[in-house]
């Protein structure tokens, strides 16, 4: 996979690209992921990106001009994806999704806004991680970048891993214990200490399904509409 990142304040991604699973992934070559600078695309003699906005109104807009340039720069045949507060509420399922892409480019947004052109025209796709304002594009890119990454086959050292976290099948991880089995006179669970794996399944499976209805009960309802 290759995730190019289109940004006003690439400095901000070092520290995140630089540790842990997605550090050890580009050095396995399950991933690159380039950050980008883009005031390097900006034909203006200053390296300007923003501009004021047509029709008057306060702070600035993000100009189209550079951010197309960027990405026809990165290449044409990647999935353009705008981080912006408009976009669809990011979930497990979408970045299952935009996992099985081998070329993606995320566009962080700034100021108050981006020109309308760039969502109607470049963009194939528009990402939010929350319905909250941040300052920018930069942080939401780091997290889909986090999810995306630890997708990849082969990022993660327990394959299986995967198969038995939250949001998997529409449910809530279920508890985890480690030891000690008894820490200030609080028990684990006797069934997790049996050595049953079958009854151990069934189990986690139960509590998975009661953390879920206790503190998501949403997702239990898109299980419902899923299967009908």
């Amino acid at each position: 996979m290759r995730i190019d990142i289109i940004t006003i304040f690439p400095k901000m991604f070092e520290p995140v690209l630089n540790e842990s699973i997605i550090k050890r992934a580009q050095n396995k070559g399950k991933v690159t992921i380039g950050v980008h600078n883009l005031r390097e695309y900006s034909a203006d003699k200053h390296k300007k990106v923003d501009d004021r906005p047509f029709g008057g109104g306060s702070g600035m807009v993000m100009r189209a001009e550079p951010i197309f340039n960027a990405v026809e720069a990165l290449g044409k045949k990647a999935r353009v994806v705008l981080l912006c507060p408009q976009g669809e509420k990011l979930t497990h399922r979408a970045v299952k999704r935009l996992a099985k892409y081998k070329h993606l480019i995320f566009i962080c947004g700034h100021y108050e806004g981006i020109d309308e052109r760039v969502r109607q025209y470049l963009a194939d796709e528009e990402i939010s991680i929350g319905d909250y304002v941040l300052t920018g594009g930069e942080l939401p890119a780091m997290v889909l970048a986090d999810a995306l990454v630890r997708l990849i086959p082969g990022v993660l050292g327990d394959k299986n891993s995967l198969n038995f976290e939250s949001f998997e099948g529409n449910l809530l991880e279920y508890p985890q214990y480690t030891r000690p089995a008894v820490y200030r006179k609080h028990k684990v669970p006797a069934i997790l200490l049996s050595g049953d794996h079958k009854k151990i399944a069934i189990w986690r499976k139960k509590e998975a399904i009661q953390v879920t209805r206790s503190k998501r009960p949403d997702l239990l309802k898109v299980e419902v509409t899923k299967y009908g």
